[in-house]
């Protein structure tokens, strides 16, 4: 894409093992990554057909400006999500881009179902269907390491994702691994792609690309990296990580506990960031492209024998959203069992943060006579975390019908069991670690992809004054202006850690180090023709602002900023359903 007038786009069809390459310049004015992705979703979906039809699509892109300047590592998964029935959007770090840009792709497009097990082995030259019959039921780091020996005779810079046992048996909150330690997690990448019998891609090329004006570039560059790795912008992310944050959350009573029923953890100090790194952190890891070494490696010892004292150590990376979904949400205050945790939910395939919210729910359920024991096998009780690795193990596989529901999310499963006001869930897709305040909590409900990810929900409620109103319009306003600002930033597919780095000055700065001039109104007008494309998406697949409901605990349990209205909550709502209207028309250049 750089240097280039076209959007270089792999079409796949798993069904007819047959691939396609079209060059699009008319994609160019998406920039990338989410624009790019948004719009071939647009093109190929099947909005008459379920999430996990075979006809779906599943799209990869990467951006404008990936692995040429700092922190711009990440790649987007774009499709239809079975676990809301809507728009799937999810990101990923690791080597993916890296992988896909010296393939020389800037998207992937897949479509149809394999007649059997299959994995993907895309290069420069070609892409072939290898059987993965053998690797079906394998856990990633196996998987990894049979593709890696399989495909050794294609040399340079290569990326493995992969699913597990959630994504083969199709649970709408399964992931996808990418490489070590990274995933595209949130909405159900993964089921889709056990939809298509497909167990893992593999891409690798060795596309050099030669800056053409070098000293401007360089100088581009230089000033990027030395705020990433020299001022205090991104410090916190290195050093001790977003694990930091829980913390000052608890402090503030914006940590959700015990299924939300409580807004502080009574053990947040013996699983704080700082706790973490003082006594389990071993090491640091970056994406490829990335200065700055934010993945947290956390270590742990397990016997491995009944007898003659047979350890193993276990390495396994964490962050503040895995300490909250499967820690203070589940009363776990133990480091250790956190880390096992995370190690069971990552071999089990499935999304971190939807596990820990859909096993609340299910001890909750239990306590509450909705479940019984037989329903959920082992006893789930808050703040013991064997029963909860044998649920992560159960929900993978679907061992009985409570847990294929469970599979399905906690939404779909309060409508089946009961429950619905204590199934923390914003749109189907389950609750983030932030019970800030109406920025947090409608930010998710109006985010296209409903994640704090999608707007900084969160940080508005922690820029307010505690006991400050909050204007309706004014919020909603605020929200537009996130959401259409990450869209922009995810054309690029930076790290949205690194956000503060990549303020519009610097944006316009990356692009004209590679002789292409663009203007602020550019970027405005780009952010607006994405976020179109993904309320058209969302509009087709039956999605309305005006259907959300939002559980009664989000009123019930204090945030940082007290007790939520749930009136005014709906009104911040319908004035960001007001102001999107519009959007839904913008329309393509002419």
């Amino acid at each position: 894409m750089i240097y280039e007038k076209t959007v270089r786009v792999l079409y796949v069809d798993m069904k007819e093992q047959q691939v396609l390459i079209v060059e699009r310049e008319d994609l160019k004015q998406y920039m990338g990554g989410v624009g790019v992705a948004s719009k071939l979703l647009e093109e190929t979906m099947r909005p008459e057909l379920s999430p996990l039809d075979p006809a779906q699509p599943i799209v990869f892109a990467i951006g404008a400006l990936s692995t040429i300047y700092p922190v711009i590592t990440k790649a987007v998964a774009m499709f239809i999500s079975p676990l809301t029935g809507e728009l799937g959007e999810t990101y990923a770090g690791g080597r993916l881009a890296l992988s896909m840009f010296s393939a020389g792709f800037d998207a992937i497009v897949i479509v149809n179902r394999a007649a059997k097990p299959t994995y993907l082995a895309i290069s420069p030259h070609d892409v072939k269907f290898r059987d993965a019959r053998p690797l079906w039921g394998s856990e990633k780091d196996n998987v990894g390491r049979i593709i890696r020996d399989e495909e050794r005779q294609y040399a340079g810079k290569r990326s493995i994702i992969r699913i597990g046992r959630g994504g083969e048996n199709q649970v709408s909150y399964a992931c996808v691994s990418v490489d070590r330690y990274r995933h595209f997690g949130r909405m159900g990448l993964g089921a889709v792609f056990g939809s298509k019998h497909l167990k893992a891609i593999s891409v690798v090329g060795s596309r050099e690309m030669l800056i053409q004006d070098f000293a401007k570039y360089f100088k581009v560059y230089r000033n990027i990296y030395e705020t990433c790795t020299k001022s205090d912008v991104m410090a916190k992310y290195h050093d001790t990580g977003t694990p930091i944050n829980v913390a000052p959350l608890n402090a503030a009573g914006a940590l959700p506990t015990l299924n939300m029923q409580q807004n502080r953890f009574e053990h947040a100090d013996k699983i704080s960031g700082e706790t973490f790194s003082l006594e389990y952190l071993v090491r640091k890891v970056a994406c490829s492209g990335c200065p700055v070494g934010c993945i947290h490696i956390g270590q742990f010892r397990r016997e491995f024998a009944a007898h003659g004292h047979e350890y193993e150590t276990v390495s396994v990376g964490y962050d503040y959203e895995l300490i909250f979904a499967l820690g203070t949400f589940l009363g776990i205050g133990d480091p250790k069992d956190i880390l096992e945790l995370i190690e069971d939910v990552e071999l089990a395939g499935l999304d971190a943060m939807s596990t820990g919210v859909v096993l609340g729910w299910a001890t909750e359920a239990l306590e509450r006579g909705l479940v019984s024991l037989n329903d959920t096998i082992v006893p789930l009780k808050f703040g013991s975390s064997q029963g909860y690795r044998a649920a992560v193990s159960y929900i993978a596989d679907g061992v009985n019908e409570f847990y294929k529901n469970l599979g399905l999310g906690v939404k779909r499963a309060s409508e089946i069991y009961g429950g619905e006001d204590f199934a923390m869930q914003v749109a189907g897709n389950e609750m983030a670690g932030y019970h800030t305040g109406y920025g947090s909590l409608i930010g998710a409900a109006v985010g296209a992809r409903h994640s704090h990810l999608c707007n900084g929900g969160y940080s508005l409620d922690q820029g307010l004054p505690i006991d400050g109103e909050v204007n309706p319009d004014e919020m909603a306003e605020a929200l537009l202006k996130e959401e259409l600002e990450r869209c922009m930033l995810n054309s690029l597919t930076i790290c949205l850690f690194s956000r503060k780095v990549y303020d519009r000055e610097t944006i316009l700065s990356a692009f004209a180090g590679i002789g292409q001039e663009m203007t602020d109104d550019d970027l405005t007008a780009i952010a607006r023709r994405i976020y179109a494309v993904k309320l058209r998406i969302k509009k087709r697949m039956g999605f309305d602002l005006q259907d959300i409901r939002l559980p009664k605990r989000f009123f019930e349990t204090p945030s940082m900023h007290g007790r939520l209205d749930e009136d005014l909550a709906r009104e911040i709502l319908m004035k960001y359903r007001e102001k999107i209207a519009e959007l839904e028309s913008v329309e393509e250049i002419e």
